[in-house]
């Protein structure tokens, strides 16, 4: 029997899974992800690959805890892979980490080191690609062959997955449609551009635009409180987010014409996207009528550490 070990690493916590062969749940744990007390870079890198080795290492024990009765074997001793996800993107030529939001990762050969330290073969995602695979083999677009997964939270990224496996590409950014930049007098992105598509639809941008518009420092749930209360400032801020959604989506769509796109993240509980956005995208998509399905995830944050593990070598 194979065993699957997953990771989602986090900016705030790193979660573990082992899976059975047959994708049952057999041990999870979640641990704080070590915070930036203003150590240096490299000490908080040392830091977190320590505190993912030490998850990584409380989840293999849980291996001894699935031995069958009279089975003389240890748990320890049984085959698993071993597959992480990351908020960034491990570069195909260099091996580094790069475009990291933990950006302590940025320069650092994560995959190589987690290896050494483990004596084991590791396989290293971004967190979008995880998530889409996840909702593609289990979760809302199971069934379908070609899936776009989208995630809208503090950040904006997303993944593909095509005839049963993530497509990374050549240099690993398949799917990043976060940083595509449709407003070239937007605003600055960290990625250096301007009007990228995460700084009109992410919470973050979302919120930045709302304060630079009216001088109103909300947040994203104020900011949906107050549209759904006919605050008409909060509905100017809303009305763009469901635009820049709509523009944003539908350029997707005409472009790659995928068999569903499921959206994830803290904005996807937004159920007006769902009926306004859609309605946005409608006026957007190369196509008269298009019947492409906008679908909400169903694992919810579980979706990165159930990718992680099914990604794993």
């Amino acid at each position: 029997m194979t065993y699957r070990i997953g990771i989602d690493l986090g900016g705030t916590k790193i979660e573990s899974i082992l899976l059975a062969a047959d994708r049952r749940e057999l041990f999870r744990k979640r641990v704080p992800t070590p915070p930036d007390t203003g150590q240096s870079a490299d000490a908080r890198y040392t830091a977190i690959l320590d505190a993912v080795c030490g998850l990584v290492h409380t989840t293999h024990d849980a291996l001894a805890q699935q031995v069958a009765p009279g089975d003389s074997s240890t748990g320890h001793d049984r085959a698993y892979t071993l597959g992480v996800g990351i908020p960034g993107i491990l570069d195909h030529t260099s091996g580094l980490v790069i475009n990291a939001n933990t950006t302590c990762l940025i320069g650092h050969a994560l995959q190589r080191d987690l290896a050494e330290n483990l004596a084991h073969p590791v396989a290293i995602q971004n967190d979008a690609n995880c998530f889409t695979a996840a909702e593609a083999l289990n979760g809302a677009a199971r069934g379908h062959d070609f899936v776009f997964g989208v995630i809208m939270g503090t950040g904006c990224g997303g993944g593909i997955f095509h005839n049963g496996r993530v497509r990374s590409g050549p240099h690993g950014i398949a799917g990043e449609w976060g940083h595509f930049s449709i407003d070239p007098n937007g605003r600055q992105c960290w990625c250096g551009n301007r009007g990228c598509i995460e700084t009109m639809i992410s919470g973050s941008g979302v919120e930045a635009g709302h304060r630079a518009q009216f001088g109103e420092a909300l947040a994203m749930t104020d900011i949906v409180t107050g549209f759904r209360a006919g605050d008409p400032r909060c509905t100017e801020t809303m009305r763009l987010f469901f635009q820049n959604f709509g523009r944003a989506l539908g350029g997707l769509i005409s472009i790659l014409d995928p068999d569903v796109v499921v959206l994830g993240g803290g904005l996807s509980n937004i159920a007006e996207l769902y009926t306004t956005g859609m309605e946005q995208m409608r006026e957007f998509v190369f196509h008269p009528d298009v019947r492409t399905p906008v679908v909400k995830n169903q694992l919810g944050d579980s979706a990165g550490v159930f990718g992680a593990a099914w990604i794993g070598v």
